[in-house]
C-alpha cells in the first residue's frame, strides 16, 4: 500500500510512522514548512514535499491530517488522484471531500503529542467512506494499525469528538488548575500524580458515574463552602469549582 500524508503535525506523525513500521510504503510527505515535512519524511523513507501541485496521483491512500479549517483548501488540488482519499478529523463532515471520486474519513480516536510514543493497538479507528468498496479498502488499511476498528458516520463521529473533549481536553485542564492550586502554596504537582492515576484506573474498570467521589456528591455543603472560600481570590477557578460542583449534585 503505497501512502501520501499529507500534514507534518502530531496526528500526521504518528500515523506515518505507524504505517511504515507496518510495512505500509510512505512515499511523500506534504507539509507548508518544508523543514517539516523534511523530518518526517526521513523517518519514513518518504519523498518530502512542500507544493501540493507536486503530489503523487498514483499512491493508494491519502491521508489529510492537517488543521479541520486546512481539509476543504487541500482537497481541491487532490480532485485528479487515482486513489483513497481521507481526512483524520473528528468534528468535520465526510462531505468536505465530496469533489474527489473516491473520499473518507480515518479518525484515531486518541491524544497525540510527537514526542510521546503511541501503540496504535489500543486506538480506536473510526472509518466512514462514501462507498462499501472504499469503506473495505479503509478497513483493510486500518487493520494494518489496530483491531479496534468502528463504521462511524459523521453525526455519530462529531458526538465522539465532544465527549473526546470532555473526557481528555477539559480533564487535562483541570490538572493544570490543581496544578496551580498546589504551586502556589509550594507545593509539588507530584503529590497529585498516585491520585490521578487511581481515577483513570478506575474509569477502565467501571463507569464514572459509580465511582464518583467527593464532597459535590455526597452534598457535603461545609466543605464545599470552605473550598469556595480557599477560591476567593480566584473568581475564576471559583466559578468552575461551583459549576462542576452543581453538575455533580444533579447525577446524585
Amino acid at each position: 500500500m503505497k501512502i501520501v500524508c499529507i500534514g507534518s503535525g502530531n496526528v500526521a506523525t504518528h500515523m506515518a510512522n505507524a504505517f511504515k513500521e507496518n510495512e505500509a510504503d510512505v512515499i511523500q510527505v506534504w507539509s507548508k514548512d518544508p523543514a517539516n515535512a523534511a523530518t518526517l519524511a526521513f523517518e519514513t523513507g518518504a519523498q518530502a514535499i512542500s507544493d501540493l501541485k507536486d503530489i503523487d496521483l498514483n499512491a493508494d491512500l491519502y491521508l489529510i491530517a492537517v488543521k479541520d479549517d486546512a481539509i476543504a483548501k487541500i482537497a481541491r488540488f487532490l480532485k485528479e488522484v487515482n486513489g483513497l482519499v481521507v481526512h483524520t478529523s473528528g468534528a468535520t463532515e465526510m462531505e468536505v471531500l465530496s469533489g474527489i471520486k473516491n473520499y473518507g474519513v480515518f479518525y484515531p480516536l486518541q491524544t497525540f503529542s510527537k514526542a510521546e510514543p503511541i501503540d496504535f493497538i489500543h486506538v480506536p479507528l473510526c472509518l466512514e467512506a462514501n462507498t462499501e468498496e472504499n469503506m473495505s479498502l479503509l478497513q483493510l488499511a486500518a487493520m494494518k494499525l489496530s483491531p479496534l476498528i468502528y463504521e462511524v458516520n459523521t453525526g455519530k463521529r462529531k458526538v465522539l469528538h465532544l465527549a473526546g473533549v470532555f473526557a481528555c481536553n477539559f480533564v487535562n485542564h483541570m490538572y493544570r488548575l490543581s496544578q496551580q492550586i498546589v504551586e502556589k502554596q509550594g507545593l509539588d504537582f507530584e503529590i497529585l500524580r498516585p491520585l490521578i492515576m487511581e481515577t483513570a484506573v478506575k474509569a477502565q474498570n467501571a463507569l464514572p458515574e459509580d465511582v464518583q467521589t467527593g464532597p459535590a456528591i455526597r452534598n457535603d455543603k461545609q466543605t464545599i463552602l470552605k473550598h469556595e472560600g480557599l477560591l476567593q481570590k480566584s473568581p475564576h477557578l471559583q466559578e468552575i469549582y461551583r459549576i462542576l460542583s452543581n453538575s455533580i449534585k444533579k447525577t446524585r
